[in-house]
């Protein structure tokens, strides 16, 4: 049989608190998944953003570096 099935027909009821912190859990979490979400839409556009402005700048040639010696004691 249907797992699913077995848990609605022999699922505990949940008492008036319960069920009332059970949909406050649900609301926040669908909130803080839609602000992630808008986030990460955000973070994608400003990181193409800056992608496409970064390869339009020419690139200044790399200064040689000077050479170090190290000196032991």
């Amino acid at each position: 049989m249907n797992q699913a099935a077995i848990d609605a027909v022999f699922r505990p009821k949940l008492n008036k608190q319960e069920a009332k912190a059970d949909e406050i859990t649900r609301n926040v979490r669908a909130i803080m998944n839609a602000e992630a979400a808008k986030r990460d839409t955000k973070t994608e556009r400003l990181r193409a953003a800056r992608l496409a402005r970064d390869a339009q700048m020419p690139v200044a040639p790399m200064k040689k570096m000077r050479a170090t010696v190290r000196r032991v004691k």
